[in-house]
């Protein structure tokens, strides 16, 4: 059952319900120092506060995403890239045309309550309201190395996209209305996508 779920922008106030949602969401073996520090999440809120979401249920932090602008050229490029490593202060442009989408976490006993989809709608409302021509995401295909011995990275997305193969996250990507564009190797060190992400698109039916 879906709950009534409330996005807001985060400051350096909700740290404590940032890491809480990161230490559930990405717990051990993940390691600790790749989680979201205090000089990241002060940077993302100096740099783009709009971009800079929380979603709660009651009051409880329940999710959070994170968001940039860039102008978007077509050009491959990697997690580290497009988000600055995370800190998104020299990757941000303000005068760009596209939101881009470095990170969705959700805690795991609100998985499945619409919580991703909410951070997903807060994402393509702040789009119109910016007037950009789209948002964009690096999207994690981790179901691919069940795959990979019998289909081309290529092969597998397109049958990602006809429903023939569930993905865990490309899948979810479809159902909020994005569709890929472009495949990039090496984009981030994960064994389940063998280094892989597929660039996702929410074009702005305003544009």
């Amino acid at each position: 059952m879906k709950k009534d779920v409330l996005v807001r922008t985060y400051t350096m106030n909700d740290f404590d319900k940032l890491l809480l949602i990161q230490k559930e969401a990405f717990p051990p073996p993940f390691p600790e120092d790749l989680w979201w520090s205090k000089d990241q999440i002060e940077a993302h809120v100096t740099t783009f506060p709009k971009g800079a979401m929380l979603a709660e249920v009651n009051g409880e932090p329940a999710g959070s995403a994170t968001s940039l602008i860039i102008q978007y050229d077509g050009s491959s490029h990697t997690w580290e890239e497009a988000a600055d490593n995370g800190y998104i202060k020299g990757s941000h442009n303000p005068e760009g045309d596209s939101l881009y989408g470095i990170d969705v976490c959700v805690r795991p006993r609100f998985r499945g309550q619409g919580i991703a989809g909410a951070l997903y709608e807060a994402r393509k409302k702040l789009v119109v309201e910016l007037g950009l021509k789209r948002y964009l995401a690096g999207c994690r295909i981790p179901n691919f190395h069940e795959y990979a011995k019998d289909l081309s990275v290529e092969e597998y997305v397109e049958k990602v996209v006809a429903g023939e193969i569930k993905d865990l996250v490309l899948s979810f990507m479809l159902r909020q209305g994005l569709k890929p564009i472009q495949i990039m190797e090496n984009y981030l060190d994960d064994e389940e996508s063998l280094n892989y992400a597929v660039l996702v698109e929410w074009r702005n039916p305003e544009r």
